[in-house]
């Protein structure tokens, strides 16, 4: 719900380059430009930086590849707030020295800070190499390791710099944000409440402490901690989010109503604080606000699907029974959609490994890609023909048919029934027009594997194909699919079918998974008018264009 670790301070005592300059080593071949570099430190530390950088930019000039002086220029730049300029400096000076712990260090931080994730996390770990036990690495290590979505090992590069540094307040505050991001919620308040006992003035303690409580479902003491972090700050977006989300828990709609208007007033665009006013609005029985605001986050986010069940109950509020029917009917379908489908982590996850390894394969490196597949595989895909179903797979959506065949042919002969390899092997019968090869394939997965949702919804396919309504839809329907061309079928198997009702139902499903599909919606709409559906087709075709 918020974003649970920022980069909101530098850590407290970490001395950054603090002029160890004057410690480099001097390079036998530049005596002049150690002895001018000497000179521009003992300027800056006179407090004359602007005549200091004009020292240093002038040695750089003239020794371009001095990194002692690249280094003195990225702290006096960055001491005049220029950051991107210091950062190009040390970023240079790394380079020229890349065993530097204080530069490793730096440009860690500066990646940590631009979003390079990878990048900080490897120069940080370099860094310990060479400093080991080091606190301000730890901390900013574990900070990349969450960023980078790996909340174990955040964890447990934290707890090591709480080890080393056990009664700074600041390191045990994000040891609890940490455990937090993790799930464990508990821990974290233990953490947390140290952190405020060893110092109460840290910023966000009150907020990190209204998170974790309200994650454990101490409620009460969540709406304290996230009041007096709305008090600290009365203008932080996600302290007044917290603030109004633990009000709703309690049932404190006007109070809540209030604070989602406050969140809107700085973000109006923000659907959490959108739905969560709409849910207000329906408990306080304002009826035609809540239906206002619900088809604003509706127009925002088709997918919202709790907003379609505050939306039913807001219409049923206004007596508009039909809308009221349509908005749960939509509630059901697209809740039993979400739960066939993998969680957003998992989702993304398997974006991030799918992309390397089509990398992999456009490097003609398909083993890699293998092992890759293999090494990320959980569940029924960890089985000794997985990897090289998914390289099958990943060939076939390329458009490589021979090799998808190669590697899908060579994962039954490792393991015969391997889950999946027959329902690719049978999308590439459809892509070659071989319909009843496709029906044998998508047939023999399901002999094998009854459950395994691709493989009915294929089939669907299959029987849509083939005029077969009443079979494409109940196939269809069953797999649950979210896949909008799949979708697209089902609504017009029930337009054959009679069944008007269905298919609104289905088509305004549709309609939400593939809004960002010009294309598909063009279809949808044609589809609606040629089966009498005009004024649906026109409200979202008004949707399209907005």
């Amino acid at each position: 719900m918020w974003r649970r670790v920022l980069l909101y301070f530098v850590m407290p005592g970490t001395l950054l380059l603090a002029f160890a300059h004057a410690q480099q080593p001097a390079q036998p071949d530049a005596p002049a430009a150690v002895r001018e570099l000497r000179e521009a430190i003992s300027v800056a530390r006179r407090g004359n930086e602007t005549q200091a950088l004009t020292m240093v930019n002038a040695l750089v000039g003239r020794h371009p590849d001095f990194a002692p002086g690249l280094k003195l220029q990225g702290e006096l730049l960055e001491d005049m707030g220029r950051q991107s300029e210091a950062a190009a400096s040390y970023q240079s000076a790394l380079k020229l020295a890349p065993n530097d712990p204080e530069l490793l260090l730096k440009v860690g931080i500066n990646d940590l800070l631009a979003g390079h994730y990878g990048a900080s996390i490897a120069l940080l770990r370099h860094r310990l190499k060479l400093v080991p036990r080091d606190r301000d690495a730890l901390y900013y290590l574990a900070q990349a390791y969450h960023l980078n979505g790996d909340n174990a090992l955040a964890v447990t590069t934290i707890a090591e710099c709480v080890r080393v540094d056990p009664r700074n307040a600041s390191v045990l505050q994000k040891y609890g944000e940490l455990l937090s991001s993790s799930g464990d919620n508990e821990g974290a308040l233990e953490w947390l409440r140290k952190a405020q006992g060893a110092d109460s003035t840290l910023p966000r303690i009150e907020f990190d402490l209204g998170v974790a409580s309200y994650y454990t479902m101490d409620f009460p003491s969540a709406l304290k901690y996230s009041a007096r972090a709305v008090e600290q700050q009365p203008g932080n977006a996600e302290a007044l989010a917290l603030y109004a989300a633990t009000q709703s828990c309690l049932a404190e709609w006007r109070g809540a109503e209030k604070a989602f208007q406050q969140v809107l007033a700085l973000n109006p665009d923000d659907l959490t604080s959108l739905l969560g006013l709409g849910r207000c609005e329906v408990e306080l029985r304002n009826y035609q606000a809540a239906v206002d605001t619900l088809q604003r986050v509706l127009r925002i986010d088709p997918t919202r699907i709790l907003a379609h069940f505050y939306l039913s109950r807001a219409y049923a509020g206004l007596g508009k029974t039909a809308e009221a029917e349509n908005e749960a009917d939509l509630h059901s379908r697209m809740l039993a959609q979400q739960s066939a489908a993998p969680a957003n982590e998992d989702r993304e996850q398997e974006e991030t490994v799918w992309k390397q390894a089509r990398q992999f394969l456009v490097d003609h490196r398909e083993e890699e890609a293998r092992q890759l597949f293999e090494k990320s595989a959980v569940g029924p895909s960890a089985s000794a023909g997985s990897g090289y179903v998914l390289v099958g797979a990943l060939y076939l959506s390329m458009g490589d048919a021979e090799n998808a065949r190669r590697s899908l042919d060579h994962a039954l002969r490792v393991e015969p029934s391997v889950r999946g390899a027959y329902t690719y092997l049978g999308l590439l019968a459809l892509q070659q027009g071989d319909l009843n090869g496709a029906e044998r394939e998508f047939e023999t997965e399901l002999a094998h594997h009854p459950n395994y949702l691709p493989a009915i919804a294929e089939t669907g396919q299959v029987r849509y194909r083939q005029g077969q309504w009443s079979a494409a839809a109940d196939r269809l329907a069953k797999s649950e699919t979210r896949d909008p061309a799949l979708l697209y079928m089902l609504c017009d198997s029930y337009f054959h079918l009679g069944r008007a009702h269905d298919a609104k139902i289905t088509a305004e499903t549709l309609a939400a998974y593939a809004r960002n599909e010009p294309q598909v919606m063009r279809g949808l709409i044609n589809l609606l008018n040629r089966n009498g559906e005009s004024a649906l087709a026109q409200r979202l075709a008004a949707n399209l264009k907005q």
